[in-house]
């Protein structure tokens, strides 16, 4: 089957892209041949896959009349987002946070769900593999409350867990040798903000980013508070945490089951809540998976094989658990 499609100017420009590279990403999306010839669109294949392609550049075509520019990303969200029968600009125009150039709105079904849960709830785990946007969304969020003066101040903490490394033989003073640990949580800062800007919230205390032992013995009052990696804490640390919300605060914890850097014989924090918490008022657990990698395709393509590789190998390791008696 064939159908051709009239697209406007501006369309048909942000389509084509930089040497076609939305092109070939909505190629990579849809089972047909897609060629784009001045303003009019052709695309080739089974009926079915004509119809589906139809309905995501009729959805592209619209988020240009709204002033979305089309990124090669921006073709999988709004095919993702079809697929699970949702607007595609209900997800994409859900802007969280806007700073010059950089403007952060949720990827993925999953996301906007992440999302709305930390706006309508107390406490929100979201809980998924590296690249899905927990931590930035909820960086981009905490922001967003600060600037509008919702909250006084942003928390962010990490456990600092050694993943290979230990940490007491590197250089400098605790504070240095954590810097490490807090880094990736420095980086999203600095996506949102002016280094400037940073630097003034952090002397002012208007932004803290701190190790999670830090937290212990504190009440944490009109604050947005982010704890990432959450997987290396264990379960006391973790109810050591929860217990500092204060009046006016809001929680985010974030991490990945999969990626647990703790002894092998120590459970991770983030695993036993999910057991303890499951359907407290005011919580929410929120799961991401592959499908919300939006990094490089590569990291979904790596997530998806460890994934595969656990449900290979899970049968082996619980026979050679047990045969060592600590099953």
């Amino acid at each position: 089957m064939r159908r051709t499609i009239e697209l406007d100017n501006a369309a048909a420009a942000e389509l084509a892209g930089s040497h076609d590279a939305v092109l070939r990403a909505l190629e990579a999306q849809i089972d047909c041949d897609v060629h784009l010839r001045g303003n009019l669109l052709s695309l080739e294949g089974d009926a079915e896959a004509v119809r589906a392609a139809g309905a995501v550049v009729a959805e592209l075509a619209a988020l240009v009349g709204q002033g979305h520019e089309i990124a090669p990303g921006t073709v999988e969200a709004v095919s993702r987002a079809l697929s699970r029968d949702q607007s595609p600009a209900a997800i994409l125009e859900d802007v969280v946070w806007r700073h010059r150039a950089t403007r952060v709105a949720p990827k993925t079904v999953n996301q906007k769900r992440y999302v709305d849960s930390i706006r309508a709830n107390t406490i929100t785990f979201g809980i998924g593999p590296a690249g899905t946007g927990k931590t930035f969304l909820a960086v981009a969020l905490a922001a967003a409350a600060l600037s509008r003066r919702e909250v006084n101040r942003i928390i962010l903490t990490r456990p600092a867990v050694e993943a290979g490394e230990r940490l007491g033989f590197l250089p400098g003073d605790m504070m240095a040798k954590v810097d490490p640990y807090l880094r990736p949580l420095f980086d999203a800062l600095h996506d949102m903000l002016d280094p400037e800007r940073v630097s003034q919230y952090l002397e002012r205390g208007a932004i803290e980013v701190a190790p999670l032992a830090y937290m212990r013995g504190r009440t944490l009052n009109d604050s947005f508070i982010i704890l990432d990696e959450a997987q290396n804490t264990s379960p006391e640390q973790m109810k050591m945490f929860l217990t500092r919300l204060g009046f006016g605060s809001k929680m985010v914890v974030t991490g990945d089951v999969t990626q647990v850097d703790l002894p092998r014989e120590q459970d991770s924090g983030l695993v036993v809540v999910g057991e303890i918490l499951a359907g407290v008022e005011g919580i929410e657990f929120v799961r991401l998976d592959d499908s919300d990698v939006v990094r490089h395709k590569l990291v979904r393509r790596i997530v998806a094989a460890y994934d595969l590789h656990a449900q290979r190998s899970a049968p082996d390791l619980r026979g050679r658990r047990s045969a060592r008696g600590d099953g």
